[in-house]
């Protein structure tokens, strides 16, 4: 699924439609393009509002991530303005979205991962910005578990414990680790974003995040006193 080009699609008013995957609508019926466009934009938009005051840096960031075509750059900016008002609503967005990519837990991972990149703009996460993070996680699906292992490979874990990187316990055998980390190493490929047609900002999100995932992977597993695998040979 090109996620990102059909969004950057729907800015230009392309002809191309963003019609539903057989698995996701009845058949003859497609997604309300212009609804689903501002769903992604007003999560972005009001994740810059989260801790109350839309910074520079904030505005900066969501550009880079929710980057418009050329020429395009007007509508989505007032798309944005209108968002970023206020924080309420977005509940609304994310439930949206989470409908629309319900069997594509990837691609509300990649909008995660995008709202985490606004979030860190200014320097921290606040606890509010960390709260609304949590509650849109909720709503795509995300357990506790799987919130902490996105969480933790934006922002510093506790102790530096690589176990909640990998989204598992200190109990997990090592054959659990090992497939735990291929499912998320798989799924958070650059590769795999790039398919999905990410802007090269996102990308770079992507090496980063892979490079903790891998930290995480290679410590557990030196600490059990295994030596893993090339890594990168494991994402396939």
């Amino acid at each position: 699924m090109n996620f990102w080009r059909k969004l950057a699609a729907l800015l230009t008013g392309s002809n191309d439609p963003f019609d539903c995957a057989e698995e996701d609508c009845p058949p003859g019926r497609r997604v309300d393009d212009a609804e689903f466009a501002m769903a992604l934009i007003g999560l972005g938009a009001k994740m810059a509002k989260a801790d109350g005051e839309v910074s520079r840096e904030e505005v900066d960031a969501f550009a880079q991530v929710f980057r418009a075509p050329p020429g395009f750059e007007a509508p989505l900016a007032r798309a944005f303005n209108l968002a970023k008002q206020t924080t309420l609503g977005f509940d609304g967005y994310a439930r949206r979205l989470a409908k629309r990519f319900r069997h594509h837990p990837a691609v509300l991972e990649d909008v995660l991962d995008g709202l985490f990149h606004i979030a860190k703009a200014d320097g921290r996460v606040t606890q509010r910005e960390e709260a609304y993070l949590q509650a849109v996680a909720e709503i795509f699906g995300f357990d506790d578990q799987g919130f902490e292992r996105i969480k933790y490979t934006h922002i510093a874990a506790p102790d530096d414990d690589p176990y909640v990187i990998l989204g598992v316990s200190r109990s997990a055998s090592d054959a659990e680790i090992k497939a735990a980390y291929r499912a998320i190493a798989s799924q958070n490929h650059p590769d795999r974003l790039i398919a999905r047609g990410a802007p090269a900002e996102m990308q770079r999100i992507a090496d980063e995040k892979m490079a903790v995932i891998n930290a995480a992977y290679a410590a557990v597993m030196q600490a059990r006193g295994a030596r893993p695998r090339r890594l990168e040979a494991q994402t396939g």
